[in-house]
């Protein structure tokens, strides 16, 4: 897509936003820059929102500016990538993306910010690079030991060693059905086991082993900074 169609595009796709989700935006600036990672190869800042708050006992519109910018280049790099680039689509995503940002900045809320740390350790991990192994907790809650970061769901569980080690099967439920997958060889402190069958492509769906730690284990372990064993497997769901 050519710069004055992009632009053009974003432009009437922001048009047709309720302004009451534009509160305190002052505008949309579309950008002929490519932004990338400094770390990841192929990875790219689509947008931003650049946000300035003025001193005030009272924050709102009135104290919190913002505008939201699109980054052209940084769309042409991704679509050169991928044959199947929808620019419609990425464009209302991350308009939509930053204007949460926005109104998370006004309610005083900082869960997107949150997801998008896990985003980023995601990239990471995806090109082995280190990551913090506790970055899915940064996602988007989804009921008790559930977390979801973009397409990514994990299922965290706790087990002990002791435990761990006299089960075949781990036990998990997914939109209310019952799935096994074969316990792997070993727990670590921390193993991810990538499920496959138990639901549709973008969808993944992680499970993620945490070894229970008694608090003498704790306390040592933080007094010598013991290194946390992440372990990382794959597995087919069974249906119970």
């Amino acid at each position: 897509m050519k710069f004055a169609t992009f632009r053009a595009t974003a432009e009437r796709v922001y048009g047709g936003i309720p302004e009451r989700f534009k509160t305190g935006i002052d505008g949309l600036i579309v950008s002929r820059d490519a932004v990338p990672n400094p770390d990841l190869p192929d990875v790219y800042t689509l947008g931003e929102c650049l946000t300035e708050s003025w001193p005030s006992d009272w924050q709102g519109p009135d104290t919190i500016r913002s505008s939201v910018v699109l980054y052209w280049g940084s769309f042409m790099s991704l679509s050169e990538q991928d044959r199947e680039f929808d620019w419609d689509d990425e464009i209302w995503e991350t308009l939509t993306h930053e204007l949460r940002h926005h109104l998370e900045s006004l309610a005083d809320e900082d869960q997107l910010d949150e997801v998008d740390y896990a985003v980023g350790q995601g990239f990471n991990r995806a090109e082995g690079l280190a990551f913090d192994p506790w970055y899915y907790q940064r996602g988007e809650p989804e009921g008790v030991g559930t977390y979801r970061v973009e397409e990514h769901v994990f299922l965290e569980q706790k087990w002990s060693v002791q435990r761990f080690e006299t089960v075949d099967k781990i036990p998990f439920q997914w939109r209310g059905r019952h799935w096994l997958v074969r316990r792997p060889e070993q727990l670590g402190d921390i193993h991810f086991v990538w499920v496959h069958g138990v639901t549709d492509s973008p969808e993944i769906i992680e499970l993620v082993l945490v070894r229970h730690r008694l608090w003498w284990e704790i306390v040592t372990g933080f007094l010598r900074s013991v290194r946390i064993e992440v372990l990382e497997s794959e597995a087919d769901g069974e249906k119970r």
